[in-house]
């Protein structure tokens, strides 16, 4: 099995061992069309802390037994605009954790709908229903990126689809998860106000039962942090983990591509074929980690 190691500071995580370096080249596979997509997101860590850290053994398991993106940088600071990017290409010029922001602008809310394809956001410790429309917590809406446009807060029926992560589990075992997942643990778990042992054992108990579901066949589990610390700043936001994990990854494989956000979007674009949202359309997606 490959270990997972640290390079040098200048270059940030890197696995070694028998791992095969994805080359940046266009011969390198592309996304595959996927079933279902999980999108699990943890906060503020650097990739060397995690991996560095003796506690963060579910990272380093999950990391050698599916798949390590090297180079994936967030796109900014603070949360808000990285969880932005992820979901519409764009960080839409914030610069922080605003409540009060409105986005006149397309989502994958939209594009997914216009494919006849579904979305659910599942949060840990989510604020009463009633409440999300008018929620006014930086630390915990800034978390939840589709609060932020209009045409998804103006729908009573798109809100719903905002809904509690212990609805994830129920919707795994019946078998009816959408198209796509957001999956958004709370600040302890994701390690906003928690150590990364406490984030560990979280990603330990979410995945095992996921990596084993029948649901998974032809699906993705992309594990990703929105940010490193503050002061970190590569591409915008500085390096941290990210994770392809199930069934279509192959083993132990490992991509040295600069990635970002915009990249995980437009690999799901891509997959699906998705009208491209903001910077999705100028960036590399994940290849070359693919089964076939």
């Amino acid at each position: 099995m490959r270990r997972v190691a640290i390079a040098a500071a200048a270059l940030g995580a890197a696995l070694v061992g028998c791992a095969a370096v994805v080359p940046s080249s266009a011969e390198v596979s592309q996304p595959p069309r996927f079933k279902h997509v999980v999108v699990v997101v943890f906060e503020n860590r650097d990739a060397s802390q995690v991996l560095e850290n003796p506690a963060a053994s579910t990272f380093r398991w999950l990391a050698e037994r599916y798949a390590m993106l090297q180079h994936y940088d967030a796109v900014a600071h603070p949360s808000l605009p990285n969880y932005l990017a992820l979901v519409s290409g764009s960080t839409h010029g914030i610069r922080s954790d605003c409540t009060g922001c409105v986005l006149k602008a397309p989502s994958l809310a939209d594009t997914l709908a216009a494919h006849s394809l579904t979305w659910r956001t599942y949060v840990e410790d989510m604020p009463p229903p009633a409440e999300l429309a008018h929620l006014h917590l930086p630390a915990v809406k800034a978390r939840i990126p589709f609060l932020f446009f209009r045409d998804v807060v103006s729908s009573p029926r798109r809100v719903r689809d905002i809904v509690p992560l212990a609805d994830f589990g129920r919707d795994l075992r019946a078998q009816r998860l959408p198209s796509f997942s957001l999956v958004i643990p709370d600040l302890c778990h994701d390690m906003h106000n928690c150590p990364i042992r406490t984030g560990n054992r979280w990603l330990a108990s979410f995945t095992r039962a996921l990596l084993r579901s029948g649901e998974m066949h032809r699906s993705v589990v992309f594990i990703v942090f929105d940010e490193a610390r503050a002061w970190r700043r590569q591409g915008g936001g500085g390096r941290v983990v990210a994770i392809v994990a199930g069934p279509l990854v192959r083993r132990d494989s490992l991509s040295s591509v600069r990635l970002s956000h915009y990249s995980l979007l437009r690999t799901i674009e891509q997959a699906w074929q998705l009208r491209l949202l903001g910077r999705s359309a100028a960036a590399q997606s994940i290849t070359g980690i693919w089964r076939r």
